[in-house]
Formats: structure tokens, sequence, C-alpha cells
């Protein structure tokens, strides 16, 4: 058996998604043909690439090395096929919620002035890393801590302060103009599980919230919240670009700022990567100051 882009394709989804269940939904096939392509793709290459003993799956360390190959020969491929990018290749910046904040407008103007022949397609993509390790994407704003082993280069552009979404008319809304965590502790809290940053980790573990919503975008996210009867947490970007005549935010004092990376895939990308880096930081008068990352 000789591995194919459906082998490639099913790995990259497994390790994206962490259960054959979801990975197979995302490819509309059937959960036994993800497996068995997975197992022809090990068999193939002679390795375990996923750690199948618990129910969310993790990669071995042979995967985690392999994932950054596939998703880069997965990427080319794709690429190289569309008709519609044969005369033109832009740069893929992903986001899976409120891009850069204020800055996204600013970015977007000045790489459009300065790079008129390279599109900059931004795309919201409801994943952690907004699909950047499946190929989707050439690079990714990314919102908290990114793990070391991840097959990524990364810049830090800001820390963003956090703020609480509470119903219009509620009586947090009216309570006062900053709420801390103690104040949303006894409410419903509703949890973006897919690419959110919230867990019931961020308050004290003597006072978290008894009761949450699971949603898996901020559309439903927003809606959970002006539908009354839930609360939520983000930061100050969700509230600078996602206004809702439901929700109101407020200023969430003791809570941790988000960082915000800039990130891409390590090994050969798009060439204009390290000019997006470089345009991103001199948008954000925070950077001004801090060294470039290493090409």
């Amino acid at each position: 058996m000789t591995a194919d882009l459906r082998h490639l394709r099913a790995f990259l989804a497994i390790a994206d998604a962490g259960t054959v269940t979801h990975a197979a939904a995302r490819l509309g096939v059937g959960q036994p043909t993800l497996s068995r392509r997975l197992s022809q793709l090990e068999d193939h290459l002679g390795v375990q690439l996923v750690d199948r003993s618990t129910h969310h799956l993790a990669l071995t360390s042979e995967g985690r090395s392999f994932l950054d190959k596939a998703a880069t020969a997965v990427a080319a491929v794709d690429d190289a096929l569309d008709p519609a990018r044969i005369r033109y290749w832009p740069v893929r910046l992903g986001h899976s919620w409120s891009a850069l904040g204020r800055y996204t407008t600013p970015l977007l103007r000045r790489w459009k002035a300065a790079h008129p022949e390279t599109p900059l397609e931004l795309l919201r993509i409801d994943e952690r890393m907004a699909g950047l390790l499946g190929g989707r994407t050439d690079a990714a704003l990314v919102r908290g801590e990114i793990p070391d082993a991840a097959p990524v280069r990364r810049a830090w552009l800001l820390d963003e302060t956090r703020v609480a979404a509470v119903p219009t008319g509620g009586e947090l809304a009216r309570a006062a103009d900053t709420l801390t965590l103690d104040d949303l502790a006894d409410e419903t809290v509703v949890l973006n599980s897919v690419s959110g940053l919230t867990t019931l980790a961020l308050w004290p573990a003597e006072h978290r919230p008894a009761t949450t919503v699971r949603v898996a975008n901020t559309d439903d996210w927003l809606g959970a919240i002006a539908a009354g009867g839930a609360v939520g947490v983000s930061t100050d970007a969700t509230a600078e670009l996602h206004h809702h005549p439901g929700v109101v935010y407020r200023p969430l004092a003791g809570a941790p700022p988000v960082p915000v990376h800039l990130v891409w895939r390590t090994g050969p990308g798009h060439p204009a990567v390290p000019e997006l880096v470089r345009l991103a930081r001199a948008v954000l008068p925070e950077c001004a100051r801090q060294p470039m990352p290493g090409r």
C-alpha cells in the first residue's frame, strides 16, 4: 500500500480534532474508514503516530514530528491544484475569534498598500490553532499559551485584558463599571469549548461557577449571553469587534491578561510570512521595542 493524500488528511484531521468521531464528521467519512486510513499510514511509515489508549487521542513523539511534514505537503498540493490561485499566491491568516482586535484594520490596510500583488486573506476558523496545523492557513493569530511541543514558530504581539460579557439590562450590567471573578462565580458561564480560552480553572478552586453552557463558536457564545441567564469571559478585542445589542462588556478585575501570538509552521511555508510578522509588529506600539524573532 502506498500512502496518498487521503491518508495525510485523515491523520491531520485526527490530530486537530482529538477524536476519530469528530475527525470523521469533519471529513465526511465513516469512523471505520478514517481509522483504517490512519492504520495504513502508520503501517506505511513503520511507526505509531497516534496513541489510542485514551478517549481523547494524543500524538506520539513520531506523530508530532510527522505533523508539520504532513500539513506542509497537503497545503502545498491544495494550493497547487486550486484554479483560483493559479495567478497569485495569497497569504492566509487564520484566527478563531476577534482577529487582532483594534489593530486588524490597520494591519490589513498596511499590507494592501505594501503588497498589492499578494492578497492577505483573513480567515476565521473555529479551531484553537485556526487551521494552521492542518495546512488551511499560512499563519495564525493565536491567543493563550502555545505548547512548546507544537511544530510552530511564534512571535508575541501583545497582551489583552480580560472582560466580562453580561446580558444587557441584567443586574450585573447595572451593578458596577468593573466586575470581578467573584461577581460571576454564582452565574451560569458560557464556555467556548472549541476555540475559547476560558475554563473553570480561571476561578479560585473554592469559588467556581457551578453551572456552564458549552458552545462551539463566538456567535453562539454571544447568543447564549444575550438570551439572559448566563455570562461569559473574553478579552477586550472581543468587546471591540463583536458588538451585540443584547450583550454588555465590563472590565474584569483580578483576571490574568491573555497573550496574543502570530504563529506559523516550521519548515517550508509562504515566503511572505516573515514580512507579515514584521508588519503585524509594526502596527502594535507594544511591540516596538521587542526583538524580531529569528527566521
